[in-house]
């Protein structure tokens, strides 16, 4: 075997790991192996919000700074213990009508996926064969408006949402924005989910409307938050809560709390930087996964 490859028992699976010191972060100096060890350390509260949900995976085989590519589909060498779901694809851009997906279930799923370079991790809203157990609503800060002005607009959502007996929770998309997570009840179509979530932004454009946009016309959103409610569309998918990001450095998107979200309305550190995966760990060590209610489900939406 190759030096820089060797073999690794992973719950009871035997994985080939591989160059696992080239650096994929290039301005961090974070490594391929840095990227496997902070998989592995956060998989007790990231496996639970991907398990049963098929995966998109965006991989970086040459790092952040050397192009990347979607992947839906399973790929050839596949172990075939990995779980994998032959499912409709709607929207799709290679005309296929089915895609083998992969879901991850399991640690060694995704201490395979790390050392194939998927860095980031999609889900859809619904699981396997079900309805959408989760409504997504995505705030996407147009410049100059940035986390702090998201921030602001996920208080508004979330005191509106509320009225209508649905919870929310907060989390950084890991980029430049954030989203709302709200679980619901798995027994309503991702349309009538897309409609509640579209009433809901267009109410909070008319009320504020020097803040807001719920139009996707990008000439529309320079110093606004667009409420992207076409999340819950069936064809789309959400990046998973603790998955990393492809930032200059390893930015993870990271659950907050509300009174992390309050401060950062407020232009205080620290909802309104990115947190690092070193930092999410540390989080996760002393808070747990604030995500958790997302397991539990909600209620049916008003029509």
């Amino acid at each position: 075997m190759p030096a820089d490859r060797f073999r690794v028992d992973v719950e009871g699976r035997t994985l080939e790991l591989s160059n696992l010191d080239k650096v994929l972060y290039p301005e961090a100096g974070f490594t391929k192996g840095e990227i496997i060890d902070y998989y592995t350390r956060i998989a007790p509260v990231l496996l639970p919000h991907l398990a049963d949900r098929a995966l998109t995976r965006i991989r970086f085989p040459n790092g952040v700074t050397g192009g990347s590519f979607f992947e839906k589909n399973a790929p050839a060498a596949t172990p075939d213990w990995v779980r994998t779901e032959r499912l409709p694809a709607p929207g799709s851009t290679k005309g296929r009508e089915t895609i083998d997906y992969v879901v991850a279930d399991d640690l060694p799923t995704l201490v395979w996926l790390a050392n194939l370079a998927a860095l980031e991790l999609h889900t859809p809203q619904w699981k396997v064969g079900e309805h959408p157990d989760m409504m997504v609503v995505d705030l996407d800060p147009g410049a100059p408006a940035a986390l702090k002005q998201c921030c602001q607009v996920a208080l508004l959502m979330r005191d509106r949402l509320a009225l209508d007996g649905v919870e929310s929770y907060p989390k950084t998309s890991g980029k430049k924005g954030m989203q709302l997570c709200c679980p619901i009840s798995a027994t309503q179509s991702s349309d009538v989910v897309s409609d509640y979530a579209k009433r809901i932004a267009q109410e909070l454009e008319q009320a504020h409307p020097k803040l807001i946009v719920s139009k996707m016309a990008k000439n529309l959103r320079p110093g606004k938050i667009f409420i992207d409610w076409s999340q819950n569309n069936a064809a789309k998918t959400t990046v998973a809560p603790y998955s990393l990001r492809a930032q200059s450095v390893p930015s993870v998107s990271t659950p907050l709390t509300w009174d992390e979200v309050e401060a950062g309305a407020a232009g205080k550190r620290p909802a309104t930087k990115p947190y690092t995966a070193t930092e999410v760990l540390k989080r996760v060590e002393k808070q747990g996964d604030l995500l958790a209610p997302l397991l539990d489900g909600g209620p049916e939406l008003p029509g």
